[in-house]
Order: C-alpha cells, then structure tokens, then sequence
C-alpha cells in the first residue's frame, strides 16, 4: 500500500468533518485515517478523534464494556522464532524455558473455576519441535507427535474442567484448526503487522518465519473459511509506521468483509524487555495509543469488538475507556500475563469503577462474545455451543462456572 502522504496539516474543524463522515458512513478509508494519524499532535484533533470513535461505538456496542475472567496457560515457552521484542520465548537449555504437563493444567483451571473464570487462554510459542530436538523427544516420551497434540490434550483438560478454552498456538494449518475446532470456543493469531519491512535484517521480524505477513494473512483466511470465530490484532511500537499500521487494520477489514469471522480485533502497545534486543526501544506514546484505538474503532466499524489490554496502559485508562474500545480483554485472578509479565492485571473492582466513572458499565463475558454467542450459531459446532452457553446468561455474558464435567451437566 502506496497511499498519498499527508501535505497540510489537519485543524480541529477539518478533523470534525472527516470524524462526523466516518461515524455516519460506520467506516474510515486508508487516504483519511492517515491524514488524522498524521496530525495527531494538532490542536484538538485528537480530542475529536477520540469522541467520534466513542460515539461510533456507543452506536452499536451501547454503553456496555466488556472483560474476559480467565487463566493464562503458556504450554509452552519454546518457540522457533527470535523476535527482538519477545522476552516469552526461552531456549532450551534456560532455567525458564516450562512446557506444561496435563496435571498442571489440571491444576490451573480448577484455580481459574474457583475464581469465577471462563477462559482457558492458551498461548504459546510456535512449533518449537522444528527447531529442537529435546523438545521433539519430550513429546515422543509423552506419546505426542507434535506440540498441537498437547494443544490438543490441554483443550479437553479445559472443558473437561469446567471452562472455555481459546487457542493462540501461532500458525497452525487448516488440519490443525479442524483438529483444534471442537474444543475450543474461539481461537485467535495477532496479526501484530502486514509489514514486510519488519522482516528485514536488523528489524523486529528478521528471525521469525512465522511473522512473513502473507503466512498470518492465509491463517486469517483459512480460519475464515472454516468459519472459526477469531481474535487478531496490531502492535504499536516495534518498528511499524502509521502507513503500515493502517495497511494492517485495511487487510484485516478485508479479511472481516469476506468471512465475518473476526470477532474482536486487539490495539497492543509494545512494551521494551530488559532482557531483549530492542530493550532500548523508546515506548509508544500515550496519546499514540488512544488514537489507534480510535482509529481501529472508526476504521473497522461500530460492530467490531475493539480491545484494548488494561495492564499495559495503566496510565490511560480513563482515556481509553472513550476512545472507542468496548472490551478490556482477559484479566486473570490466577496467572500473570506471561507475554507481560512486568504488567499486573488491574484489580477488577478497580476496573469496573473505572468504566462506570466514564459513563458505561462493565460486564463480564467469556471467550464468545454476548453478540455473536447469540447472534452467529453457525460459527460453532453442536457440542461446543452447548458448553459454551452452559457457562452464559441469557443474554450472553459469562456465568459463572462449577465443577461438573460434561457427563454431569449432560
């Protein structure tokens, strides 16, 4: 995408009139979103961006903020990529490299039931038995094939526990989502960013085959095709410029207009690791992120879930909580956010009054969100469906769960 740089600035009332198109229209084309992008620091016109967006979600979402109670489960640390800016994946040979076995799994979603959580996030590195052998011999002594076959096994730990889980195992193929499908509620891959620049020598994604834009496009696709309710999402702050940033929300809106698979779309601010490559990266600014969260919000339409992670913008959360979003994402009583982990989960009592101080209410919900549980019935399998409403109010939102397994609540 070659768009047409900016060649004025941007007032107040032209930002007004721009914004008020948008929120009409329910959509932003690329010309526009980086004309505003680019004009952020002008006068008001960020204030303006902000309000559109909250207005456009106001239109369809209504004042309903929602949040995910669930347990973080990285199976396993591994992984063969090296992004510059990851401080998750470990090598083997590290004091902290951990794949998880079945009994831990066990353990964490009986703590997750008994906190009042739904989801099961199960987050990993990708296909770490490519690049080491140990790994490899690992899962041969424990009669698995591959990593997605403890994947697999930890999924019906999950339901059989009591909760929903969500898979984000990084590139799987169309085989390994079919496998995956039936036990899962919703799964997901950030699509983080379509730029091919990154993955050039000295950025971000030089050493990490799995970030090449066009692998993340097909799995978006192919996920699209199965019909598998789907989480992506963009990160700010790893080398990407605005251009590249509205290329990815315009290949995701793409992916969203010829499937209706996307159900919520992540704004992720990077945050620099001691431990890592890019240690010395400068954050993303502030006010950086409350404008890609408007500009997601009006980019991708009033019916998008947009989300916004509390714990790593601690600092603007009242401004968030008007900036578009509708959904906090997962906060875990129980585990740490492992990709994360030198940003705490906000206490929930906090995060509710929070919400309701910006004039919404906020509700709990699980790995589907109210709308689409209710509204998209195609997008799940029979027994699925039935697990996933089991653990839903009438209208959709997260009930709390207990500790029958399938065959009691049958």
């Amino acid at each position: 995408m070659n768009l047409p740089q900016p060649e004025a600035p941007l007032n107040r009332t032209e930002a007004e009139s721009v914004v008020r198109t948008a929120v009409d229209e329910g959509t932003l084309d690329s010309v526009v979103a980086l004309r505003l992008a680019s004009n952020i620091r002008s006068e008001g016109v960020l204030e303006v961006l902000a309000e559109g967006a909250f207005e456009s979600k106001r239109k369809f979402k209504g004042d309903v903020v929602t949040v995910s109670r669930n347990i973080f489960l990285p199976l396993t640390n591994l992984c063969r990529n090296r992004c510059t800016y990851c401080s998750f994946a470990k090598q083997p040979d590290s004091a902290e490299a951990h794949t998880y076995s079945l009994e831990e799994v066990a353990e964490c979603v009986r703590g997750g039931v008994a906190t009042g959580c739904t989801e099961a996030l199960m987050c990993l590195g990708d296909k770490p038995e490519v690049a080491y052998r140990s790994h490899r011999e690992w899962l041969k002594d424990r009669g698995y094939r591959t990593t997605i076959d403890l994947v697999l096994e930890a999924c019906k730990v999950a339901v059989e526990g009591g909760m929903l889980p969500h898979t984000n195992a990084g590139i799987l193929s169309v085989e390994e989502m079919e496998v995956l499908r039936p036990w899962n509620a919703s799964m997901g891959l950030m699509m983080e960013t379509t730029s091919t620049r990154l993955r050039g020598k000295g950025m971000a994604h030089f050493h990490a085959p799995d970030k090449d834009p066009a692998v993340r496009i097909r799995m978006h696709d192919e996920a699209g095709q199965l019909r598998i309710p789907f989480t992506s999402g963009l990160l700010l702050g790893i080398g990407e410029n605005d251009e590249e940033r509205i290329e990815t929300l315009m290949t995701l809106r793409e992916l969203q207009e010829r499937h209706q698979h996307i159900q919520e779309v992540i704004v992720q601010p990077f945050h620099p690791k001691p431990s890592t490559p890019m240690r010395a990266t400068a954050p993303i600014r502030d006010d950086e992120v409350v404008a890609w969260v408007a500009l997601t919000r009006l980019i991708l339409g009033p019916e998008m879930n947009v989300q916004a992670p509390p714990n790593l913008a601690p600092r603007m959360l009242e401004r968030l909580a008007r900036s578009g979003l509708n959904d906090w994402g997962g906060v875990s009583p129980v585990t740490v956010d492992f990709i994360n982990p030198e940003a705490p989960w906000p206490a929930m009592e906090g995060l509710r009054e929070l919400t309701e101080a910006s004039g919404q209410v906020l509700k709990d919900r699980g790995p589907v969100y109210p709308d689409w549980l209710l509204g998209r019935p195609e997008l799940f399998q029979p027994e699925m469906r039935k697990r996933v409403t089991r653990l839903a109010t009438d209208e959709g939102y997260a009930r709390r769960p207990t500790h029958q397994s399938d065959e009691e609540a049958a």
